[in-house]
């Protein structure tokens, strides 16, 4: 490379909006786990090309303030926030790391994010349809360790998971794919498999059939927000992850009404176990392979990402031994998120958010919110509340643990585009 190549120094102001205008979009539009990261490395990049760069963020749109040679301009971005592209997010890293290394130009680097943003998802439909099943399978022992469990979920799964693809062909009904698929999870739930009650509650029947859409990860990131000072972002986030839930629920009791069914079926109890150890052990293999086609993660990236799935859960497990369920709860996360961070340092490995999905998965704390609200709604006030209250404690020890893992992690002088990227 010649003396002076670096983009910054030869691009005209136009370009450089442009490309960061397409960055800052792309990484609004990945912040399904937090926005944390985004002013960040939109600034250190900006720098690179020889820009000073400020933005102010909030979950769905972002305002991209530049000032090149002189003059100044602002850019407003609309995104609404997901997780179900990471291809997209792993894409992204080389290329901020090419620009900050100065290794390609702002003409190279701006068509480079409209290849990301146009690019067709790494597994067809049918492949995201096996995942979502898969994911829900290898969830189900989490919620009661038998069979009946996991043939009931192979079926409300792939009623779910054929719903979901049918969203992404029909974008318009995306908006109400959580009530949908909850209505429709409830109402075979309820007229096929929660008939026999020595089979446990219909909510714990439910729940992993529904789990992709249980907005766990947005809770957590809104809280991790509200530690780490982004206190407009958290609480937003925040209301829209209680409106998720809600739909959730509503779609439940109409699941209910369909039915004509009472409240009172939703009772909390497990069914006695029946798994064999040697099956609770290959359901997180079955997850994390789920999680890989359902999220649109490359598939090379198994080996690791099950590693720290098994990890979280060894730390947990041993933790909660020791501590509570809280106290596990948070040094799990607290680990995960030093490893994660950790390893989203080398440039060969993928994204802190890629690293951290599964293994945050495993901690399963939207669950807990459905199964307070449709205990509250069975009448069974005591449980509903001590569910709902055992929900904010874990977010919060979710939050604060990924908050003080990925600080414990991080190096005196850090890349922006190793982290997050």
């Amino acid at each position: 490379m010649g003396p002076d190549t670096r983009a910054g120094t030869r691009a005209a102001p136009d370009e450089v909006a442009s490309f960061l205008a397409r960055l800052t979009g792309l990484l609004l539009r990945s912040s399904g786990e937090g926005a944390v990261l985004i002013e960040r490395t939109v600034r250190h990049t900006a720098h690179a090309l020889g820009s000073d760069a400020s933005v102010l963020l909030v979950p769905d749109g972002a305002a991209l303030t530049l000032g090149t040679r002189g003059a100044s301009r602002t850019v407003t971005l609309h995104g609404v926030p997901e997780v179900f592209r990471l291809d997209q997010v792993v894409a992204l890293k080389p290329l901020v790391q090419d620009v900050q290394a100065g290794r390609i130009g702002v003409a190279e680097a701006d068509r480079r994010p409209a290849a990301i943003e146009t690019s067709r998802p790494p597994y067809p439909w049918w492949l995201k349809l096996l995942g979502i099943v898969l994911f829900t399978l290898g969830f189900a022992p989490l919620m009661q360790a038998t069979w009946y469990e996991i043939g009931a979920t192979a079926v409300l799964g792939t009623v779910a998971a054929v719903l979901a693809v049918t969203a992404d062909r029909i974008p318009r009904y995306a908006t109400v794919l959580p009530l949908v698929v909850s209505t429709a999870v409830s109402v075979i739930t309820v007229e096929v498999f929660a008939r026999d009650t020595s089979h446990g509650g219909p909510v714990l029947l439910m729940l992993p059939a529904l789990f992709f859409f249980v907005p766990g990860d947005y809770l957590s990131a809104a809280a991790a927000e509200l530690a780490a000072g982004y206190i407009t972002t958290g609480a937003i986030r925040l209301v829209y992850s209680a409106f998720l839930l809600v739909q959730l629920y509503v779609g439940v009791l109409l699941g209910l009404f369909l039915t004509g069914t009472s409240t009172r079926a939703f009772f909390d109890i497990a069914a006695a176990s029946d798994l064999p150890r040697w099956a609770l052990f290959l359901s997180w293999i079955v997850f994390t392979t789920g999680t890989l086609l359902a999220f649109a993660i490359p598939f090379r990236l198994l080996p690791l990402l099950l590693l720290l799935v098994y990890v979280t859960v060894a730390v947990q497990s041993l933790a909660t031994k020791a501590i509570g369920e809280t106290g596990g709860t948070f040094v799990a996360a607290a680990v995960l998120a030093a490893a994660a961070t950790r390893l989203a340092l080398r440039p060969d490995r993928p994204p802190r958010l890629v690293l951290l999905l599964p293994g945050f998965f495993t901690l399963t704390v939207g669950s807990l919110g459905m199964r307070g609200l449709t205990t509250l709604a069975g009448g069974y006030v005591i449980e509903g509340f001590r569910d709902l209250l055992k929900l904010v404690t874990i977010v919060t020890a979710i939050a604060v643990g990924l908050v003080l893992g990925a600080v414990l992690a991080q190096p005196a002088v850090t890349s922006p585009s190793a982290e997050g990227g």
